[in-house]
This record gives structure tokens, sequence and C-alpha cells, in this order.
């Protein structure tokens, strides 16, 4: 299966391990996939939702490539669910400090940031993670139940640590209900909490002091130096 599927795909022809993991992953989408995995299985579906640019006939390769290479495996889960789900092989999980290191690698890029939209809830999420400035949250014991479209985050603050799953949150001292760009915006694109609200965007429920202190959380990187032409 795998000699199969890699026979079909394009190669850099280069013995050097950065050009074969290249040969795994570099295809266009293939990345995100796997960022689209890194919090868990999901359904074909979901995968759409969370890469809509990509066109079901491309997503549906790259799947199969990333099954193929061991990168990904599909099961079923079990009743009364019943549907087929894709998730990261243990080994596909090892993929996740460098997605993470390429995202905290762009955040710092010194030109300006891209004018498209964020269309990933995840996406949003695992910029959480990796911007959470523990210095910024201490003292601070808060849950969150974050709503993104059909997406739901139990979101936990306490002991200077953030802790982040997927699913509803019980008992959340505050809900937040908008969109991943909204919240992108918010939290690093200069709106402000009441102009989110105002948009019609953003609903909080529960302590707005405890949300005032989750925006500010997350700073984004410094951008790197810029260098000028020589």
């Amino acid at each position: 299966m795998i000699s199969v599927l890699m026979a079909t795909m394009r190669t850099y022809g280069d013995g050097c391990a950065i050009a074969r993991g290249l040969d795994l992953v570099g295809e266009r989408w293939a990345l995100l996939v796997v960022r689209e995995l890194l919090l868990g299985p999901k359904r074909y579906t979901d995968l759409r939702r969370g890469l809509p640019n990509a066109s079901p006939n491309v997503l549906s390769q790259r799947l199969a490539e990333l099954e193929g290479a061991g990168v990904v495996r599909r099961r079923k889960l079990p009743p009364p669910a019943g549907a087929r789900v894709y998730e990261l092989t243990d080994w596909g999980r090892g993929l996740e400090e460098t997605v993470m290191s390429l995202g905290h690698w762009a955040a710092r890029s010194p030109t300006p940031p891209s004018p498209a939209p964020i269309r990933s809830a995840d996406s949003v999420i695992l910029a959480l993670r990796a911007r959470f400035d523990s210095g910024a949250a201490h003292g601070l014991r808060a849950g969150y139940e974050l709503r993104l479209g059909e997406d739901r985050f139990r979101i936990g603050v306490a002991d200077d640590e953030l802790e982040v799953a997927r699913g509803d949150a019980h008992q959340a001292d505050a809900t937040i209900d908008t969109d991943p760009d909204t919240l992108n915006a918010l939290l690093w694109g200069g709106q402000s909490l009441a102009d989110a609200q105002r948009s019609g965007r953003m609903t909080i429920e529960g302590d707005k002091a405890a949300v005032e202190r989750f925006v500010r959380l997350f700073p984004i990187p410094e951008p790197a130096a810029a260098v000028s032409p020589a």
C-alpha cells in the first residue's frame, strides 16, 4: 500500500531525512490535515469544515496518502456513534512539535499577517496553547467554555497552567460564544472586547471579569527584525 501511494506522490529524490519528511507531509494541505487532528479524531465532514478551501477530491487524496504513509489511520467508533473517524497514529502525533513550531515561527514573520479569514476552530485553539503566558495567568483560577460555531472546547486556567480539551465545560465561570475569525481579531488583531460584543459576533455569559483576564493571556510573539534589501 505504501509503495503504491509513494509511487504516485512527487518526491525530491534526495536521501536527506528532511527531504524524506517533505516527501511524506510536504504536499499541499497535508500538514493542515495533521493540524486538524492534533486535538483528537475527526469525521471526514469535520475535516471538510475545518478545511473548507480544500476540494473534496484533494482532501480525500491527502488522507489516503497520509494513511498509506502511516501518519493517519481510520477507525470506527463504538456504538452508539458508529461513525468512521480519522486520527493520527502514535508516529503521526510526533508531528505536533513540528506543526506548533512552524506556527510560532510564522507568527514572528517581519511581514504583515495574511488578511485571509481564520476558518478553523482547531487552529485558534492550538494558537492559545502555543501563546499562553503563564506569568499573565498568575493567580487566576477559572474555567471557560469556548463555543466556536459547531465546536465546543473547555478551557481551564489554574496554577499558572492552561488545560484545553474538546467538549462542553461543566460549571464554567464564563462562556464565550463566537467564531474563529472574531476570536482571532480579539486576541491578536486589535479588536476590543466591547467591539466584538457590539458587532453581534460574540456573546458572553457569566463572569465578564474572567473573560477580560482571559483575553490577556495569549500575547502574540514579537516579530523578527526586518532585513533591509542589500
